[in-house]
């Protein structure tokens, strides 16, 4: 005989042999023990406590040896509602919990429904713990529901009303005082009448509505009169006494508390009459108690002295088959370690893929910046340039609307192109902060007069608060810090119309030689709704645009929080709408008079010059050629303009210059091959590269070819004239 056949064979004899050992003892039938639980329960009906929980007991002792989960329930429920009548209500609680886990290992919706409302009942009217019993109250309604027992269902929402209606919850309440309603109107089931009367009563109480309230109120009291429902009775009295006391109807309100004071004396004096005999039983009451948990233990006693003689036949069986089991994961594991093998190298080959894609999508974006900032900063070169030289060389148009609006237009499409590269830059940690020494108030000055325009237009008033211990001379990154500044009041002067914008300036702390200065920029424009100030420092989001347009890349607060983040600190917003926004941020400087004169001395200056020098111009746009040359010849330089680097070269084979401004971008060779061949021909005459890309972009390179500086387009005259004449001069002396 096969391993496996006799392995099955001894399972099988051995579960005959167990079963035949436990068909032995006659065991009780299920219509008996129904019998036992219809009697415990009359009997408490008729307040026989003892008789109810001696038969309980002996029925529960049944069912546990038939391992009926429904009857273990059902007889719990029996103990349990005992010691509820007996006003011993922890005891049962426990009892109800106890009936409740067996309820649960069952399909028997009915008992699970009947036990979640005792379980409300106790919770909401005898412990007020009222969120509790709702709990239960809602749990036995869904079990209603799938047996479809609308008495139970009305019986159930009765109670979960009652107890809404108790802690003033009456719109929680509404829905299931209409079920009752309806239901009482389908079926006139009168033994919840009196209770409904009141609850009506309530309820219209609740709605002023004071009429129909007090006709519920007089119905329900008549009833429990009829009825000789005491402890109903007493209810609809007190909740009556409350609604006349309400209408100040005092005479009547206290006849009825008076009332409500004298039916519960009479339940009262019941009550003691029981207790009397409770102190009697309390002992056996408390003997039953230990009986039955004994019950459950010796159920589990009987079952382990059974297993004993299979104890040693299932341990040997159980470590055959965990052997089996073992040898079986060792496989199925060997096979998942290949297989998990060749999905990691087939996913690190992915990743690898995966990887390269990432580099080439970074390097793509950072070219196409720089291409679009090129492209759109050549035309713009021409806009302003061309705009500048019409307004100077045509005064009467300096008052046009026309040719302001278009020099404007250029400036902030600049203004975009700049915003854009910047937030790159930020994002690729290319931005190094330097040093400068600078005074916080002429900044402050500086700011508010630049942006006097906006300021003007939208009739807004700037003040400058700068606390006086602060140092004259700081040394930090003061073109970020202006930047950050520029950023801030811009926006605050935009949102504000009619107001005004203040600069405040505060010392709170000196480590050595750092100042730790609070800088804050309060206005009293539109404000920051709460959901918008948590997003308004990310990159192009916008606010505020409902009904004005303010115009903005939503660029600005995205540089000010990340340029903050360069310099150690954060920036915080207070805002309400209609009342104003105050930015605030914390940042530290240096105060180092020696190293403010150092920084001093090294400062470049302006050397200016009478004499007239002699300048080549590498350029192949016809429009940047023109403005390059008028800005150049309004200085009275002489100028030479060539459109390509071979013409160039060509002509500095002939003539000598006193310094050549050169292109990058241009067709046939471009700026830095043309610079190369320069130097090649021992030429030493100073380069400056007058380009559309960013200067951070092509420093290494310009260096590496022998250029001398870098100018972006568009340019300032003055620093375009500032670096030549140092260049020059700087050459001259060299040689």
């Amino acid at each position: 005989m096969p391993p496996m056949r006799v392995v099955l064979f001894v399972l099988l004899w051995f579960n005959f042999f167990g079963f035949a050992l436990i068909g032995q003892t006659q065991l009780p039938k299920k219509n008996e023990i129904n019998k036992l639980t219809s009697q415990a329960a009359k009997l408490r009906q008729s307040g026989d406590f003892e008789k109810s929980l001696l038969i309980s007991r002996l029925a529960l002792q049944k069912s546990i040896t038939i391992h009926d989960n429904v009857l273990i329930a059902k007889n719990y429920n029996n103990v349990a509602a005992n010691y509820n009548d007996l006003v011993e209500f922890d005891k049962a609680i426990f009892y109800y919990n106890k009936g409740l886990n067996y309820a649960n290992f069952t399909q028997n919706d009915s008992i699970k429904q009947k036990i979640n409302n005792n379980l409300g009942n106790v919770f909401c009217f005898e412990k007020k713990k009222y969120e509790k019993g709702i709990y239960y109250f809602k749990k036995a309604l869904e079990y209603s529901e799938k047996i479809k027992d609308s008495a139970q269902m009305a019986f159930t929402n009765l109670n979960m009303t009652w107890a809404f209606f108790d802690i003033g919850k009456f719109r929680e309440g509404e829905n299931n005082l209409k079920f009752i309603n309806s239901y009482y109107q389908k079926y006139h089931n009168d033994v919840t009448i009196v209770v409904l009367n009141m609850l009506n009563g309530m309820y219209y109480n609740y709605k002023n509505e004071n009429e129909k309230a007090e006709l519920y109120f007089e119905e329900a009291i008549r009833l429990g009169k009829k009825m000789n429902e005491k402890s109903d009775l007493s209810f609809c009295h007190l909740e009556f006494s409350k609604f006349l006391l309400k209408q100040k109807d005092y005479k009547r309100a206290y006849e009825n508390l008076e009332l409500y004071t004298k039916l519960n004396e009479e339940i009262y004096a019941e009550e003691k009459l029981e207790k009397a005999n409770i102190e009697g039983v309390n002992l056996e009451l408390d003997e039953y108690k230990r009986t039955i948990d004994k019950i459950e233990n010796e159920r589990n006693l009987q079952y382990q002295s059974l297993k004993k003689s299979r104890i040693i036949v299932l341990l040997f069986i159980l470590a055959i088959f965990v052997l089996l089991l073992f040898l079986n994961s060792l496989i199925k594991n060997n096979k998942f370690r290949v297989k998990s093998n060749a999905d990691l190298m087939l996913a690190n080959k992915k990743l690898i893929k995966a990887n390269k894609k990432a580099e080439e999508s970074s390097k793509l974006k950072t070219q196409f910046v720089s291409t679009i900032s090129h492209e759109l900063r050549t035309p713009l070169y021409g806009v302003v340039g061309i705009t500048d030289l019409l307004l100077e060389e045509h005064k009467e148009l300096a008052s046009s609307p026309h040719l302001n609006s278009l020099k404007f237009s250029a400036r902030y499409l600049l203004s975009l192109v700049n915003d854009i590269l910047q937030i790159n830059k930020i994002e690729e940690n290319k931005i190094v902060l330097e040093e400068f020494t600078f005074n916080l108030t002429d900044e402050f000055y500086m700011i508010k007069n630049s942006l006097s325009f906006i300021a003007q237009n939208n009739n807004n008033k700037v003040y400058i608060d700068v606390d006086p211990s602060i140092p004259e001379s700081l040394i930090g990154d003061k073109l970020r810090f202006a930047q950050i500044l520029m950023n801030l009041v811009s926006n605050a002067l935009k949102f504000t119309k009619n107001g005004e914008v203040r600069l405040i300036a505060r010392l709170i702390e000196i480590n050595k030689n750092m100042h730790c200065i609070e800088v804050k920029i309060a206005d009293t424009g539109i404000g920051i709704a709460p959901l918008d100030q948590e997003i308004i420092f990310d990159k192009f989001v916008q606010v505020g645009r409902k009904e004005v347009d303010y115009q903005g890349t939503g660029l600005g607060l995205p540089i000010v929080k990340r340029l903050l983040e360069l310099f150690g600190s954060k920036i915080t917003v207070e805002s309400e709408l209609g009342r104003g926004t105050t930015f605030t941020f914390c940042i530290s400087f240096e105060c180092n008079p020696v190293k403010t004169i150092e920084i001093i001395n090294n400062i470049q200056v302006d050397l200016t010059s009478s004499q007239v020098f002699k300048v080549l111009v590498v350029e192949d746009n016809r429009i940047n050629q023109l403005i390059t040359r008028k800005i150049i010849e309004k200085n009275n330089y002489s100028c030479i303009v060539v459109d390509d680097g071979f013409k160039a070269l060509e002509i500095l084979d002939n003539e000598e210059f006193d310094v050549i401004l050169m292109d990058i971008n241009m067709p046939l060779m471009n700026g830095f091959e043309t610079s190369r061949r320069i130097r090649q021909k021992g030429i030493e005459t100073p380069i400056i590269a007058l380009t559309a890309f960013d200067k951070n972009e092509i420093t290494e390179e310009a260096i590496g070819v022998g250029i001398n500086d870098i100018i972006v387009k568009p340019f300032e005259a003055i620093q375009l004239f500032k670096i030549i004449n140092c260049l020059i001069l700087k050459t001259k002396k060299l040689v």
